[in-house]
């Protein structure tokens, strides 16, 4: 699934190539499933000849602005990629949504299994409502040792589970959770209210470190991801733990472990990450 680098590797590529440009008309959709709270004619009357003003992101969820505080916010799901090509590029298979630009251009929303879903507002106020019922601090901008302190304290959950959980940090996903976590000499199944502050400073460095990182490397294309050309990342070369089962530790050399945690593979090196402090 995309997560923040991955989200935000997008977002600073279409900035450039998206503001200032204008709508001329919305098609393609096939699955109104992928609007929880619009249409296609809804999106047509309400964003045509509309300029784009900002391309943003917050936590998983990427935000197209437009000139009247109109939003559209894309959130990617499983597989959901948006590609921005020219308009004679043929279509790619499971294109669920095109954006026709008055650059040339077509923003595309290409999503194989039908998880991604696109959301229209008409305010700012609204937008932000709907983000702040679902989203904690963003895991990358707003997210500090203090911060992770003050909201650990009295939880008694898994680490891992509660760094899942997008209201209680936004943007991390099980990806850049695991690769934190190793990081950070974490267990994923500590109680959260178990970690020293020692320890939850060196996990919120991690946090940041890993997504930092991994927007450096234009996210991880592990599985369907591509970014706004269609290009895939380069993380996936650099992983300590995600997805490497029964290889070793780069720390230590101890085979690296998987389990589940919230119904979610996590990998773990059982040495560098021991489950009691």
């Amino acid at each position: 699934m995309p997560e923040l680098p991955e989200v935000e590797t997008t977002a600073r590529s279409l900035r450039p190539r998206l503001v200032g440009v204008g709508v001329l008309g919305i098609s393609g959709i096939d699955w109104p499933r992928m609007l929880p709270n619009t249409s296609e004619a809804d999106l047509q009357s309400t964003l045509c000849g509309k300029h784009v003003v900002s391309v943003d992101r917050r936590g998983k969820y990427l935000l197209l602005e437009f000139d009247d505080d109109t939003c559209l916010a894309v959130h990617r799901k499983m597989s959901g990629n948006l590609l921005l090509q020219e308009r004679t590029t043929p279509l790619a298979l499971h294109t669920h949504l095109v954006i026709d630009l008055d650059s040339g251009c077509q923003l595309r929303f290409v999503d194989a299994r039908k998880f991604g879903r696109v959301y229209l507002f008409h305010s700012r106020e609204e937008r932000d409502d709907f983000l702040a019922q679902r989203l904690g601090p963003d895991s990358l901008i707003e997210l500090h040792a203090a911060l992770l302190a003050s909201k650990l304290r009295g939880r008694k959950g898994r680490l891992k589970s509660l760094l899942l959980d997008q209201a209680f940090v936004a943007g991390v996903g099980n990806l850049y959770a695991d690769e934190a976590l190793w990081e950070a000499q974490l267990h994923p199944l500590r109680p959260a209210d178990s970690l020293s502050a020692e320890e939850i400073e060196r996990l919120a460095d991690a946090i940041r470190n890993v997504l930092t990182l991994g927007i450096e490397r234009r996210g991880t294309s592990f599985s369907t991801y591509l970014d706004s050309d269609g290009l895939p990342g380069e993380n996936q070369d650099y992983l300590n733990a995600y997805g490497r089962e029964g290889q070793p530790c780069p720390r230590c050399g101890t085979p690296i472990r998987r389990i589940t945690v919230a119904q979610r593979s996590s990998h773990f090196c059982p040495q560098c990450q021991p489950a009691i402090a």
